[in-house]
């Protein structure tokens, strides 16, 4: 697996007519490389935000709506709302944000973090995910070069962001995320070149998903309660399908000590109760994206 310190060499000139983008690409400097790609991850930085608030209430409207339809209520039609309609607009008044208003980051600093019309304060996590999204971007141009493995790391780590902060507010892990990124993951290794073999991608994905299942039933029958949700073991089946199936016990043992720390430290500092439940999507998500960048240095200790 490609690390930062030992980034692969590639000939994009072998491929096909897809890869005119990334020749013309790598033929840039590398200042302007990562000037592109701090912007590009900027972008769909804005977009995740629309992402993580908006996809959540879709879900729910969906099953309101089957639960009145079973329940033979009536069948009228809502208002469309999906990821580009309504327009984006002010929680608090209602006013509809214009084009300049929708720049990321830059959007925030210039209104001093708050709405441009009714003064409302907005939330410091719209340029903070559209920061951490161009973080990604850099870090996954500097661990992979300018090839199509820095996309799909990139992609990769942008659906990690928005599942962890949905699963943040919601303490649910969306199929509509979860299932295609576990597809995904098995498409980018399916030829060579990926970042594992296709064999070691099918069997992360069985074995990530098989692994948290099992954790699951024995804590609910020693403790007669649900340690975790299923979305759990579809997120660590993708990373599998992703990073292949010697990542997994890295990739476990990171989000188990670092949701351990968030857990004690926030139960230390009062501002949530020992027995309150935290959601583990976020942990795998740091453990996914830290074994995506620095590889599996567990695995080859004691492998």
């Amino acid at each position: 697996m490609p690390t930062p310190s030992m980034t692969p060499s590639f000939d994009l000139s072998a491929a096909g007519p897809a890869s005119h983008v990334l020749l013309a690409f790598a033929a840039l400097p590398a200042a302007a490389q990562y000037g592109f790609a701090i912007v590009f991850g900027l972008v769909i930085g804005s977009f995740l935000t629309v992402v993580v608030h908006r996809l959540p209430i879709m879900l729910e409207r969906a099953w309101r709506a089957e639960i009145e339809s079973a329940e033979g209520g009536k069948d009228a039609k809502p208002a469309p709302f999906n990821l580009a309609v309504p327009r984006s607009a002010c929680p608090h008044c209602g006013h509809v944000l214009r084009a300049w208003e929708n720049i990321p980051v830059i959007s925030y600093l210039l209104l001093r973090g708050r709405c441009g019309k009714c003064g409302a304060r907005v939330s410091a996590r719209y340029p903070l995910i559209e920061l951490a999204t161009a973080l990604l971007a850099a870090v996954s141009l500097y661990a992979f070069g300018p090839d199509w493995l820095a996309v799909a790391a990139f992609g990769l780590c942008a659906t990690l962001l928005a599942t962890s902060v949905i699963d943040f507010d919601t303490k649910y892990l969306p199929d509509t995320l979860t299932l295609p990124l576990l597809w995904a993951g098995l498409i980018v290794n399916l030829g060579e070149g990926g970042f594992v073999s296709l064999r070691d991608a099918v069997i992360g994905a069985i074995t990530g998903y098989l692994f948290l299942w099992c954790v699951y039933w024995l804590f609910r029958l020693v403790r007669g309660v649900e340690g975790m949700g299923y979305g759990d073991f579809k997120l660590l089946a993708a990373l599998g399908a992703w990073l292949g199936w010697m990542a997994l016990p890295q990739i476990v043992l990171v989000s188990a000590i670092a949701g351990a720390l968030v857990g004690l430290i926030a139960t230390w500092r009062g501002t949530m109760r020992f027995e309150e439940p935290l959601p583990f999507g976020p942990f795998l998500a740091i453990g996914g994206v830290a074994t995506l960048f620095f590889g599996t240095p567990l695995y080859a200790l004691f492998g």
